[in-house]
C-alpha cells in the first residue's frame, strides 16, 4: 500500500483544496476513474474535464474529508467509508488560482451507487480507464473526426521556479463536447496510475530538470503574496518554510513511488537529461 510522505512544511489551510480520485473495478478487472465535465456556466474552468473536489472548509476534519464532502456535493458519492474506502492520500500539488491541492484516492465497492449530479456545477459524469494514462496510444477506437488529433500531447511551461510539463489526453468523447484530460488532472492521474499499476508510463512525465512539487510549493509559499498573506493570517512563519532547493537532491534520490533509487539510476537520469 502506498504511504504518503510526511508533510515537511506548514500549509495555509485557507489556500488548500482536495480532489477525489474515485476508482472502481470494471468487468474485465481493470481500474476506471470517475471524471466530471464542469458546468459551462462556472466562472473558472467552465466545461473542463476534472476530478470532483474543492476548497477546504473550517468544519472539515482533514483533506480526505474535504475531498469526500465535495464529491458528495457535486456527484452524490456517499461519504460512507465502508462503501467507498480510502486507498491513499497523495502528496499535495500546486494548482492555479493559488491553491495547494491534495489528491485523495478511494475505491468504490458498491456497484449499485447511482450519481446525483449538482447540475449548477457538473454537466455530466463519465468513467475513463486508468491505465490509459500510462500510454501514448489511445485505449479506444478513434472516431473519424478525431483522426487528426493526437491522443497524448504535452507542453513544457516556463515558470519562476523552473520548467514543468503539462500533459493532455483525449477522452474519446470530444465529438460530444467533452474536453481532454489536461493539466493538473492529467498529472494527478498519471501519478495514480503509476502507483496503482506499479510501472512507469511509456513517455517522459517530467521536463528536463523539472522541479518536484515540494520545491514548487516551497517557492510559492516564500514568494507568492497571496500565500504570504494567508500564512500571516494563520500564524505561519514563512522563515520556517524549507529552502526550495533543499528538495532537489531528495527528489533526485527517489523513484516515482518515493522509494530510494541507486546511484547508477541517478547517473542515468543525469546522462539522459544532458542529451536533451
Amino acid at each position: 500500500m502506498y504511504r504518503q510522505a510526511k508533510q515537511q512544511m506548514a500549509l495555509p489551510k485557507s489556500r488548500c483544496a482536495a480532489v477525489l480520485v474515485a476508482l472502481f473495478v470494471g468487468r474485465m478487472g481493470d481500474l476506471y476513474v470517475l471524471l466530471s465535465r464542469r458546468a459551462p456556466t462556472l466562472r473558472t474552468y467552465a466545461g473542463d474535464t476534472s476530478l470532483p473536489g474543492g476548497k477546504w472548509e473550517p468544519q472539515d476534519r482533514n483533506m480526505e474529508w474535504t475531498a469526500r464532502r465535495e464529491a458528495f456535493e457535486e456527484i452524490g458519492l456517499p461519504m460512507d467509508q465502508r462503501k467507498v474506502p480510502l486507498l491513499c492520500v497523495l502528496e499535495p500539488v500546486l494548482a492555479g488560482h493559488n491553491l495547494i491541492v491534495t489528491p485523495v484516492v478511494v475505491l468504490i465497492l458498491d456497484n449499485t451507487l447511482r450519481p446525483i449530479l449538482n447540475t449548477p456545477e457538473v454537466a455530466s459524469l463519465f468513467s475513463h480507464p486508468l491505465i490509459s494514462l500510462l500510454h501514448s496510444d489511445p485505449p479506444f477506437p478513434t472516431e473519424p473526426q478525431m483522426l487528426e488529433m493526437e491522443y497524448h500531447t504535452y507542453s513544457d511551461i516556463n515558470s519562476s521556479v523552473g520548467t514543468y510539463r503539462v500533459h493532455r489526453f483525449l477522452t474519446g468523447r470530444e465529438a460530444g463536447g467533452t474536453k481532454p484530460i489536461f493539466g493538473l488532472t492529467a498529472g494527478i492521474l498519471i501519478r495514480v496510475a503509476t502507483i496503482g499499476y506499479g510501472r512507469a508510463p511509456d513517455f517522459e512525465v517530467d521536463a528536463p530538470g523539472q522541479p518536484c512539487w515540494n520545491e514548487r510549493i516551497a517557492y510559492s509559499l516564500k514568494h507568492n503574496p497571496v500565500f504570504l498573506e494567508a500564512m500571516q493570517k494563520e500564524g505561519i512563519d514563512p522563515s520556517k518554510i524549507p529552502d526550495p532547493s533543499s528538495f532537489r537532491n531528495k527528489a533526485d534520490a527517489e523513484d516515482t513511488e518515493g522509494r530510494p533509487v541507486s546511484g547508477e539510476t541517478r547517473r542515468r537520469r543525469r546522462r539522459a537529461q544532458s542529451k536533451l
